[in-house]
């Protein structure tokens, strides 16, 4: 009789025991599909009030890298297919022309040329060193005005990190707040101002890291730009007084004679 008892508890043991393991696995599986459906938009809101001004500073950084791209190219700063004609121009003395080639084709490379070429005077000897001063006066306020959508890039990528590290700390300060008030009670409410600091923190540094990215890479092409354009224009400066095409400039198409 004893032994029988002693089986027929077992049995239940196990019975129980297998109830348990099941629900443990059910609730886990409850858990698994919650987090699937977790979408962005759900985790945006949870980010809290960081997450607006970071989703504006990442808007702001698609709509700069778009324009830089489309701003900062070689053959938009420098327009290398006007070059023949302007090395002819200059060959030939006709200054006149040549500026107005220049306003027809405003750009970093005809804007700085311009300035130049506004020195020069008919009725007089060319004083060379009257245009390269208004050349370097034109080149900077053209490379500041360029170099503002670069560097803004970089303002993105400086401040994104430290605005989510600011909504890092929020999100602590709620924490600590929740567990001060009403312990450990409710830890949904816990997960949620954790889950605050924790997404705000990486939606910092996925804004920070793209910026930074393009900074340097606008910024490199530019400043390669900027070189390539002082020996254009100087190269014309040389055929203007020489009348002679400069050997860097040969394959360019320029005519001659």
């Amino acid at each position: 009789m004893t032994k029988k008892i002693i089986k027929v508890a077992f049995c239940l043991s196990l019975v129980a025991a297998t109830a348990v393991l099941a629900q443990d696995a059910a609730t886990a599986d409850a858990a698994a599909e919650t987090v699937q459906k977790t979408t962005l938009w759900q985790m945006i809101k949870q980010g809290g009030w960081a997450m607006i001004p970071l989703g504006l500073m990442s808007m702001g950084m698609v709509y700069l890298i778009v324009q830089n791209a489309l701003a900062i190219r070689e053959k938009v700063l420098l327009r290398p297919d006007l070059m023949p004609e302007f090395i002819q121009l200059m060959k030939d003395k006709k200054v006149v022309e040549a500026h107005t080639l220049c306003k027809e084709n405003e750009t970093l490379f005809t804007y700085v040329f311009a300035a130049g070429l506004e020195r020069c005077s008919t009725t007089r000897a060319i004083d060379y060193g009257k245009i390269k001063e208004a050349i370097e006066e034109a080149s900077t306020e053209e490379v500041t005005s360029y170099m503002k959508p670069i560097d803004y890039l970089s303002i993105i990528g400086a401040t994104a990190p430290m605005l989510g590290l600011l909504g890092t700390v929020s999100g602590m300060i709620k924490a600590f707040q929740t567990i001060g008030t009403k312990g450990m009670g409710k830890p949904e409410e816990l997960a949620g101002n954790i889950g605050e600091a924790l997404v705000t923190t990486a939606t910092g540094l996925i804004i920070a890291i793209p910026a930074m990215l393009f900074y340097y890479y606008f910024r490199n092409n530019f400043i390669k730009a900027t070189a390539t354009l002082g020996r254009n224009i100087g190269g014309l400066l040389d055929t203007l007084e020489t009348g002679e095409l400069p050997l860097g400039f040969e394959g360019t198409g320029a005519v001659e004679e």
